[in-house]
């Protein structure tokens, strides 16, 4: 009975080794040739033979050490695959945010501000523009649903007063051509990327011109004190001056756009403690919701049940009624 788990333990994680391997070597670095889909296939070969061999006492050893160094070299390999800006990018990741700091006012350069015909035609345009802190008056969560409730893309935008926001958006930056793939971005094939931009590019290009499929998108306050939301903008603008000088890789599951909001909130004392709706960025709004951490008025705050503060969140029919207007941002939060 033992000796039968201990194959079954041992076969399980051959072919959970063997299946990251033939992945890793598939995709390599960025780009996936003949010579890897032969070396896929082999590595492949080689644990499913390691897999007969456990029930051949004289090959058994052998086998498992000869398959242990191919995969050492091959995970030494992988790890030496390093995330780099210069590549050939699609032209809505082609450019770089970046910030300089003068006491209170942060100068951010490339603001995209994109004007769109539909989801793939569009005008590409930047602007720089000076943000002043002492302004900065509170912080929104964008949510953005396309494939189910556990699954989300999350945004965080920066309220500055009188109508200007700053929206920042964490996400896999793709070559041109390239698509996205959840399976990919666990093997170092994207880099990261912090759009920072308009919300009449970030916000707009989701609610009026994604179609295929259509994307609800959820807009919600945050209940952070003025202190914390200002040590997470500059820890925004850090990362996002880092990322120009040491480019570092996406992570489907650890460095994705909800997780990384979540590390900027550390800086806080009181930040969010971890919970697996991090994890499910679906759940992320409810979880601040949970922790009261979502702003909700004080007439309504004993009796208002997420459920309907998600409902009174959608904000697809406003944001395509605002469409182009210069107050897209005022408008989208009127009710």
């Amino acid at each position: 009975m033992f000796e039968m788990i201990k194959k079954i333990l041992m076969t399980t994680a051959i072919l959970a080794v063997t299946g990251w391997g033939v992945i890793a070597i598939y995709y390599g670095d960025s780009h996936v040739s003949q010579i890897q889909i032969l070396l896929a296939l082999g590595f492949g070969f080689s644990g499913l033979l390691t897999i007969v061999a456990l029930g051949m006492p004289s090959w058994r050893w052998r086998l498992l050490i000869i398959f242990g160094m191919l995969f050492v070299c091959i995970v030494l390999w992988w790890l030496r695959i390093q995330p780099t800006n210069d590549r050939q990018w699609q032209q809505d990741v082609e450019k770089l945010a970046y910030a300089t700091i003068k006491g209170n006012l942060v100068t951010v350069h490339n603001v995209r501000n994109f004007d769109y015909n539909s989801e793939f035609d569009y005008k590409p345009a930047y602007y720089t523009k000076t943000y002043d802190l002492s302004k900065l008056k509170g912080v929104d969560l964008f949510s953005t649903y396309w494939m189910g409730p556990a699954i989300a893309h999350t945004m965080l935008s920066f309220n500055f007063g009188e109508s200007e926001h700053l929206a920042i958006s964490i996400e896999a930056r793709k070559e041109k051509g390239e698509s996205y793939s959840s399976i990919k971005g666990f093997f170092r094939q994207y880099e990261l990327i912090y759009i920072v931009a308009d919300e009449r590019d970030l916000v707009r290009l989701r609610t009026n011109y994604r179609k295929n499929p259509v994307e609800n998108v959820y807009l919600y306050r945050i209940n952070w004190p003025k202190a914390e939301v200002e040590q997470i903008f500059l820890q925004y603008i850090n990362e996002i001056n880092r990322l120009n000088e040491k480019p570092a890789f996406y992570n489907t599951l650890l460095e994705n756009c909800t997780t990384m909001i979540w590390m900027h909130t550390l800086v806080n004392k009181n930040h969010l403690k971890f919970s697996w709706k991090i994890l499910a960025s679906g759940y992320f709004a409810e979880y601040l919701y949970e922790s009261h951490q979502l702003y909700v008025s004080d007439r309504l705050r004993h009796h208002l049940s997420f459920e309907t503060l998600k409902a009174r969140a959608h904000i697809n029919v406003v944001a395509n009624k605002a469409d182009q207007s210069v107050d897209f941002s005022k408008l989208i939060r009127e009710n």
